[in-house]
């Protein structure tokens, strides 16, 4: 069962909580219009969708205060869907979205989460941080000096606060100051309003306009695919860091379910799927959230600005929020790695090099971890490949794995010495792991043959429990 009933998961930070979550929801506003806007979707259909996820995902996921959303990385993976077969067929792929992310929940595709070395991590974590960072700044061209005033006064209002008063998030206080400032006309402040036409009717319960049929399903399935594994991705990763700020564990596989939960019912309300957003997560972590009663708290909160307080909704400065933001990107960027390069190898600070390069160049999270998690493979299996061939006497003994990779050199060893009678091939450290590691075996054995000398071979305990076997 998903629903989370249990009382730990929901009481004992309820003031907190709830400030943190009315921070959360004005924080995701300005994000999920942005991308709703590049994608080709109606901003409050978009926003709407927000809450729908916010809510479920509240409910039953596995992460709580972890917050969901219309994310911009789903965002884009829609675009060329939208652009050349309309919304319905997104709202199609939408739905397909989450049954794929369900049933990849019961299959346990959260286990694969182990592939994914601690430089891929980091390099993730750093790539986001720089990605909300940069959105920040691309938001301030053309803007005039009194936002950039506001920007700077935000960032060090965001700094200063805390040291007053901790009994209400910064992000909050200043927030609302903000939006009573930009009610000014004189100071000419972008607001949230000048993002994007807010108008338009929330849903209501339906079945997407497409036709049953196959070429539909063709047509949906690469996105809808897509969109499951860059939607895990994102949500998986940004898990553990909300792990480790809060000190405490969530649940993988039940977070996947109920990512394909939020997006099935997203879905079926006309809008666009979501996923867990690291900058919105911690945020609502830095300002007080831990239970799941602040990720309700940013739906609803959500809900009701934009049904009930709309005209008030548009009237925050835009200003604010990217001061905020800026200061979450600066709070979300591992520091940490960067002066643990000097003790890291060169091969796994390449790795978090290459993974933020590719997720801020491509702005897609798929290709950069896919490539770090490859690159990780490939070097530790040619540092696995580097075995140890040392002789004593008429004793060869290998040292390290015997496989596809590193069977050959152990052989060509052996074609490259003057072979004796009684040798002995000691493996006692060098367990055999595939066929080509047993046919390298059996290779030196035929050398031996061929010459009419005789080979003894001791093999690893677990090696000679398996021929037993």
């Amino acid at each position: 069962m998903l629903l989370s009933i249990k009382r730990d998961e929901w009481l004992g930070n309820v003031k907190n909580d709830l400030l943190g979550g009315l921070v959360t929801a004005v924080a995701l506003i300005p994000e999920v219009i942005g991308f709703a806007i590049i994608a080709g979707v109606n901003p409050m259909t978009a926003l709407f969708a927000s809450v729908i996820t916010a809510i479920v995902t509240s409910l039953t996921g596995g992460r709580p205060a972890m917050m969901s959303a219309a994310a911009g990385s789903m965002a884009l993976v829609m675009v060329v869907l939208i652009k050349n077969h309309g919304i319905e067929y997104m709202i199609a792929a939408t739905i397909l979205t989450g049954v794929f992310q369900l049933l990849f929940g019961y299959l346990g595709i959260h286990k694969l989460m182990r592939f994914i070395s601690k430089p891929v991590m980091m390099g993730f974590v750093n790539a986001l941080a720089l990605l909300i960072f940069l959105a920040q700044i691309q938001q301030l061209e053309h803007q005039n000096g009194t936002t950039y005033a506001v920007v700077g006064i935000t960032v060090v209002l965001m700094y200063v606060l805390p040291r007053v008063t901790r009994a209400v998030p910064p992000a909050l206080i200043i927030i609302v100051a903000m939006t009573c400032i930009a009610l000014m006309p004189q100071l000419q402040l972008q607001t949230v309003g000048d993002l994007g036409e807010m108008t338009g009717v929330l849903a209501l319960p339906g079945i997407p306009m497409v036709p049953f049929t196959f070429e539909t399903l063709v047509i949906i399935t690469p996105t809808a695919l897509a969109l499951a594994f860059v939607g895990l991705m994102e949500s998986l990763l940004t898990l553990p860091l909300i792990n480790k700020m809060t000190g405490t564990l969530g649940d993988n596989k039940r977070e996947v379910k109920s990512q394909g939960l939020a997006n099935i019912i997203t879905g079926f309300f006309g809008g666009p799927a979501g996923c867990a957003m690291i900058g919105q997560a911690v945020i609502n972590v830095e300002s007080g959230g831990r239970k799941r009663l602040s990720t309700l708290t940013a739906g609803l909160t959500l809900f009701i600005l934009i049904v009930f307080f709309k005209d008030v909704m548009v009237q925050i400065p835009t200003a604010a929020l990217i001061g905020i933001m800026i200061v979450v990107a600066v709070k979300t960027f591992s520091w940490s790695s960067l002066r643990e390069i000097p003790r890291l190898p060169a091969t796994e600070t390449a790795i978090m090099v290459v993974t933020v390069i590719l997720v801020v160049y491509t702005h897609n999270l798929a290709i950069g971890i896919l490539v770090g998690v490859l690159l990780s493979m490939v070097i530790f299996i040619v540092q696995l490949a580097n075995i140890n061939v040392s002789r004593e006497n008429k004793t060869v003994k290998v040292t390290g794995p015997l496989f596809f990779v590193s069977a050959q050199t152990m052989i060509t060893y052996f074609e490259n010495i003057t072979l004796e009678d009684g040798m002995r091939l000691d493996l006692s450290e060098a367990p055999i792991w595939d066929k080509a590691g047993r046919d390298a075996v059996i290779t030196i054995r035929h050398l031996f043959e061929e010459a009419d000398l005789s080979l003894e071979v001791t093999t690893s305990a677990t090696d000679s429990e398996e021929r037993r076997n």
